[in-house]
């Protein structure tokens, strides 16, 4: 019941002229960038996070959830229209939603995808709502080994994630946490590994490394594959008949509830739900047969599952600071950049903001669903739009956001290294998020060992004698066996489907 009542007083602060601009913008923003061939939901977020700084922090995170919800809808886009998966999630929409697109039909797979990502964004919303203050209630019994022992074994799953080798996550995430000491130390409050230079001893700024790890990586991978829509796919009407929307909407509650229960599960990643959805319609179906040739349940199911995954995502990000996806990693570093530190006590110190930005995904979902639908054909018109003139804008953005953190050209320097450092590991496939979850949560980790320490006077058979640490570990061992299955299964299909590895 307290959940509910500060969930209304959420929505009085979101429900303000000013307040709904923010998430109208940060919506739409996010749909452009995400509709553009080759941008994800991680590379809209690593755009447009500067263009946020310049709001109060309640503001600017509603429109990061905005820019977070739009991607993933603009997502669907390029899959259906252009057979082009942004994120690896996408593979199976494009598995029914290309051919549909190729029998005229297009307008309704678009239809039909942006009402399962609302109703799934819904759905896991109001999970969000019941199970995350409960988490981060529990999560206060936590201790310095508990929260050394969840934050290092999510580590080793997420690097399981990425769809790399483990070994080259490993060497990231190393790599990223390497980086994360540099600037003052936490327990001696003096300078260390900065050279000398006075530049360094701030430290790195995490606004230019994703900027450049992720927006300028980007367009330089864009600029080489130069995506543009190739045919021109005629967009009827995108308001699905009572037939489609008959067959889509038991695919829609499955695929929701399904995506939303595993998205909580630490090493279960919206690319595994998507095609274990997607699994779930074909066996489900009366016509096996029909997918894979434009079944509109194809389209959906793994819809609805990727949009409750991300929702659900939330939970374990709000409640114990642990992102479940690339995009969540983001957006875990623009709450820490705002001054909020993710997990149970964020509850406590910053109740209203939490509140006020889960009420403002509500209208977020709810303004996307209004505008999506008669503006598909704009969104359609964009993906037309070659790289090679989007690019100078983006660089624009990115080099502007870079500097405007500290004032500083050293930061706008840090992005271009980094941006081409992004380009070079995602050639040779190298990941890059086991890079950014250690950088942004390596000061943590070294805090909460070093407590631990000190708790035991050296001895780590801490992290085994206290009963909760234990149990994490019991679990984690668990959850990264099935997380390991699971992905193996799920790298496996894409490769079938698509004939190349995806990063996840």
């Amino acid at each position: 019941m307290d959940s509910i009542m500060f969930l209304l007083n959420g929505f009085s602060e979101v429900l303000t002229p000013s307040n709904l601009l923010i998430v109208l913008v940060g919506s739409l923003l996010g749909t452009l960038v995400g509709v553009l061939p080759g941008l994800g939901p991680t590379s809209a977020i690593a755009i447009l996070l500067p263009v946020t700084t310049i709001l109060d922090p309640a503001q600017g995170l509603m429109m990061m959830a905005g820019i977070y919800y739009g991607s993933m809808y603009g997502g669907s886009t390029t899959a259906i229209l252009m057979n082009i998966p942004g994120e690896s999630s996408s593979v199976p929409t494009t598995l029914d939603g290309y051919p549909l697109a190729k029998k005229g039909k297009a307008g309704t797979a678009l239809g039909i995808a942006a009402i399962g990502s609302f109703a799934a964004g819904i759905i896991g919303l109001i999970g969000l709502v019941l199970f995350a203050p409960f988490l981060a209630d529990q999560a206060l019994k936590f201790g310095p080994p508990e929260y050394f022992t969840l934050l290092l074994i999510a580590l080793l799953i997420l690097f399981n994630l990425t769809g790399f080798s483990f070994r080259k996550s490993v060497i990231m995430g190393l790599f990223g946490f390497l980086f994360s000491l540099v600037g003052i130390g936490i327990t001696t409050g003096t300078p260390r590994f900065d050279f000398g230079l006075t530049f360094l001893t701030g430290g790195f700024e995490m606004i230019s490394i994703i900027i450049g790890l992720f927006a300028i990586a980007e367009v330089l991978k864009g600029l080489e594959e130069n995506h543009s829509l190739k045919k021109h796919v005629k967009i009827k009407s995108v308001y699905p008949s009572k037939q489609d929307l008959k067959q889509s909407i038991p695919s829609i509650f499955r695929g929701s509830v399904l995506g939303f229960f595993l998205g909580i599960l630490p090493g279960v990643s919206a690319t595994i739900t998507s095609f274990l959805a997607y699994d779930l319609e074909k066996k489900v179906s009366k016509y096996p047969e029909t997918f894979g040739d434009g079944a509109i349940e194809g389209v959906a199911g793994p819809e609805s599952a990727n949009n409750a995954t991300s929702s659900g995502g939330f939970i374990p990000l709000l409640s114990l600071g642990i992102p479940a996806s690339p995009p969540l990693a983001v957006l875990l570093a623009a709450l820490m950049i705002y001054g909020l530190t993710p997990g149970p006590v964020l509850f406590e110190q910053n109740n209203q903001i939490v509140w006020t930005i889960i009420a403002s995904m509500f209208i977020g979902n709810t303004i996307l669903l209004l505008l999506n639908l008669p503006l598909v054909g704009l969104w359609a018109k964009l993906t037309e739009i070659p790289f090679g003139i989007l690019a100078p804008f983006i660089l624009l953005i990115s080099v502007l956001g870079a500097y405007s953190v500290r004032n500083s050209m050293f930061d706008v320097i840090v992005a271009i290294i980094f941006g081409g450092l992004g380009y070079v590991f995602q050639k040779y496939r190298w990941p890059i998020i086991p890079f950014i979850l250690c950088l942004v949560l390596g000061p943590k980790i070294e805090r909460y060992f070093i407590e631990s320490l000190e708790m035991s006077s050296g001895s780590l058979f801490i992290f085994v004698e206290r009963p909760i640490s234990l149990t994490i570990l019991v679990f984690a061992v668990i959850a990264l066996i099935i997380s390991i299955v699971l992905m193996k299964r799920t790298k496996k299909r894409i490769l079938q489907e698509t004939g190349e590895q995806m990063e996840f």
